[in-house]
């Protein structure tokens, strides 16, 4: 939003939901709510002795301060830092699905070399994402449309 790539109609401030959290689950695994902040979740017992690859992704991913602001769900979420992504003036599939990716053969060194389509070889930014990856994580998203379950590898079908 800062680059004006993305200008939405509203925003909705979410860090009053009860959210916070880090439960066991019956099946032994972890819930973690969107709105833990990162630097709660990494230093949670559980998480550093039980998923210490997690605790270690989100320590080494940003400063303290980000840490103690930032959310899990907004580390997740967060938008690539490509080049063409945020130069509103190129054309980007991820913007503006169908216009091209310029990255593919253009300048993209610093872009995916797994999880390419052709559409799209930008990265994901998060550390915590790769983590939760190698942990074969799911997300679990309740919304408008009901609930839904994504596993964090699950192949994508858009750009």
């Amino acid at each position: 939003m800062k680059l004006n790539v993305e200008t939405p109609a509203r925003l909705l401030d979410v860090n009053r939901l009860p959210l916070n959290q880090v439960e066991t689950t019956p099946e032994g695994g972890l819930k973690i709510g969107a709105t833990i902040r990162n630097s709660d979740l990494a230093n949670d017992a559980k998480v550093q002795r039980d998923y210490s690859v997690l605790s270690q992704a989100i320590l080494n991913g940003a400063s303290p301060h980000i840490r103690n602001m930032a959310t899990g769900a907004g580390n997740l979420l967060q938008r690539t830092r490509c080049p063409y992504f945020r130069d509103t003036a190129m054309p980007c599939n991820k913007r503006e699905p169908g216009t091209g990716c310029p990255a593919i053969t253009g300048n993209n060194r610093t872009l995916a070399v797994l999880g390419t389509s052709e559409y799209c070889i930008a990265t994901n930014p998060s550390h915590m994402c790769i983590a939760m990856a190698a942990l074969e994580a799911t997300i679990h998203i309740q919304g408008p449309k009901g609930s839904r379950a994504i596993p964090v590898n699950s192949p994508r079908t858009d750009a």
